[in-house]
């Protein structure tokens, strides 16, 4: 953190800028794509509120990421292809799925990372924007929006200033303290998770320091929690530049997420 420069600090910026910049992009070409069809679609997939809750565990599960399938979900309400009823069932769906990813990393140690993906999806989409069809058109700026929105979470992730499980060792001298620990670790959860975009990696971090023994499992269970709050941010961030009823989308991701912890 003592090598952070100024440059770090404005590619941080950068990258914040590429990922909303990806969020628009991405609504607007749902909006001339979708359509009726992907409307029936979504509706069905989200008709009740079991349907919508399981939608929301199979989709994190398959791409490993909360907040990606949170900024996907906010981008369908934005687009007006999803209310905002059936969003909160898909998220709340989304922070049960998640924890998938918290058993792979237990497990494995690995994470798939979605972000690897987004140059390969900019060189079909391209294609795509030099076609006469004007639908082919509008899915090439679809998958280009989610191909920047992905490249943004993981500069963003990329330039933070680099936490590991080593630079907080100290916070073992802080877990004997019975409650205001507990407040701690919640807060530090929140924190790390705001700053590197990832609960997972939060979760790694935890994972490393339930390890090594520098905390318990109770203070380990206030950090995750607390990480579910902070990975909240992040369709936050997509819904700033979105219309009303997705900003109360991510508000009510946010407000779950709170009340749950």
């Amino acid at each position: 953190m003592n090598n952070y420069s100024v440059l770090d600090l404005l590619t941080l910026l950068g990258a914040v800028g590429l990922f909303l910049y990806g969020m628009k992009v991405m609504s607007e070409g749902l909006q001339k794509v979708a359509g009726d069809r992907m409307r029936t679609i979504l509706s069905a997939m989200t008709r009740n509120r079991f349907s919508g809750v399981a939608t929301g565990v199979l989709i994190t599960a398959l791409i490993q990421s909360s907040s990606a399938s949170t900024v996907m979900v906010v981008s369908f309400v934005n687009a007006g292809l999803m209310s905002l009823q059936q969003s909160m069932a898909v998220i709340m769906g989304a922070n049960v799925g998640t924890t998938f990813t918290a058993w792979i990393i237990a497990i494995f140690g690995v994470k798939v990372n979605v972000g690897a993906l987004a140059v390969p999806f900019i060189a079909v989409a391209v294609l795509l924007l030099f076609s006469k069809s004007s639908r082919s058109k509008s899915i090439g700026e679809f998958i280009i929006g989610f191909s920047f929105l992905f490249m943004g979470l993981g500069m963003i992730s990329a330039n933070v200033p680099e936490l590991d499980a080593n630079t907080l060792e100290f916070l073992a001298d802080y877990s004997n303290h019975g409650f205001a620990s507990v407040l701690l670790f919640i807060f530090v959860g929140l924190v790390i998770t705001m700053i590197i975009q990832s609960s997972a990696a939060t979760f790694a971090i935890v994972l490393v320091m339930s390890t090594k023994g520098w905390i318990g499992f109770d203070m380990a269970c206030a950090a995750v929690l607390g990480s579910n709050i902070g990975t909240t941010i992040t369709p936050v961030l997509a819904s700033l530049s979105a219309n009303q009823t997705a900003k109360k989308a991510a508000l009510g991701h946010f407000l779950f997420n709170l009340f749950g912890t």
